[in-house]
């Protein structure tokens, strides 16, 4: 690890007055469950870190008519045990315990999870963020049985490595930005984006900027879930995941809120898969429907053509487990049958 300076604000003005305009010279420390490895491992050598660990504004989790503020710094465990979390966002509770081993969640901070780096293992290993030799993506000749298959016309394979995020994105999440112009504050699926350029970031932050608080509106009774797909039960990243939140009619689906992880450089909505949810009643062939719209658009790279299978699986039994509920145990006795479920 490269020398820096270290430095601890108390508060978010003076965060913000110790970063820099260019990413190279400063980096926020929350956690440091990924900045630190990152650093380790000379991907990143910011000049000075930026510890806001001890800012209490951007700490917890508050509640009134509009929703909940949970503070960027609030960690993945205290919000898996958070009361409220569990019983009005049951998705978003899932997915946090589902995000990491409780050690891990005990550091992790939830600004953090959403503002992570890629875990493509090109960018991991200095190749940077858009890998190319001679002219040529690395990715696309190489080793991408982990990368995009959705919005992977390049140069960006990667895929947006926070499973918390698409749960949030389904209850329609905002994230509040502090920088040295005042306070921003855009819908959670807006913050991510596809970088074109070595010199762009996969969010919509600035190196000056920091994410200070996630807004969630009230659930308001939708019916959710969040499910995903891994190689092993053990701690592992996802292959693929999807959440989803229904607002129901009865029986009917009045409108669907579908949105898939681990698929594309950015957590992916699915319009294709809520059109064809829309004014349906939920039922296997109705959620398969929906499963195959929403990788209709897939294309795959030359070794990870079995996403889109998997994809296809996960959302299909999220919009299942939503409408219908399903226990634990048994979400975890199905997973490795994704693959295998061909057409079902």
């Amino acid at each position: 690890m490269r020398p820096f300076e270290y430095v601890t604000p108390k508060s978010e003005q003076e965060a913000i007055h110790l970063l820099s305009g260019n990413w190279s010279d400063a980096a926020v420390l929350a956690g440091g469950t990924d900045l630190l490895s990152l650093m380790k491992d000379d991907v990143v050598a910011p000049k000075r870190v930026v510890n806001i660990k001890q800012i209490p504004d951007m700490q917890g989790v508050t509640s009134n008519a509009q929703g909940l503020k949970i503070g960027a710094l609030t960690t993945l465990g205290d919000l898996a045990d958070n009361t409220q979390i569990r019983q009005q966002y049951p998705a978003l509770a899932d997915a946090l315990i589902e995000a990491a081993s409780p050690q891990i969640r005990n550091m992790a901070t939830l600004g953090g999870n959403l503002c992570q780096r890629p875990r493509c293992w090109y960018f991991r290993n200095g190749f940077g963020l858009l890998p190319e030799h001679e002219g040529k993506s690395m990715v696309g000749a190489g080793d991408n049985r982990y990368h995009a298959i959705l919005g992977n016309d390049g140069p960006a394979y990667f895929v947006s490595p926070s499973s918390i995020a698409p749960a949030l994105i389904a209850y329609r999440a905002q994230v509040r930005i502090l920088g040295p112009g005042g306070a921003r504050q855009v819908a959670l699926e807006k913050f991510y984006v596809i970088p074109k350029s070595q010199n762009e970031r996969e969010y919509d932050l600035k190196p000056n900027e920091i994410v200070s608080a996630i807004m969630l509106p009230p659930s308001g009774g939708v019916k959710a879930a969040h499910y995903e797909i891994r190689q092993k039960e053990a701690f592992d990243w996802p292959l693929a995941l999807a959440a989803v939140a229904l607002n129901m009619d009865g029986n009917t689906v009045r409108s669907a809120r579908i949105v898939m992880g681990y698929v594309a450089p950015k957590p992916w909505i699915s319009t294709e898969a809520e059109q064809a949810l829309a004014g349906k009643t939920i039922s296997e062939d109705s959620a398969d429907a929906a499963g195959q719209a929403a990788v209709s658009g897939a294309k795959n790279l030359s070794k990870n053509a079995y996403k889109i299978q998997l994809a296809r699986v996960a959302v299909k039994r999220a919009i299942l487990q939503a409408a219908h509920g399903a226990p634990r145990r048994e979400q975890s006795a199905n997973r490795m049958q994704s693959q295998s479920e061909g057409a079902a």
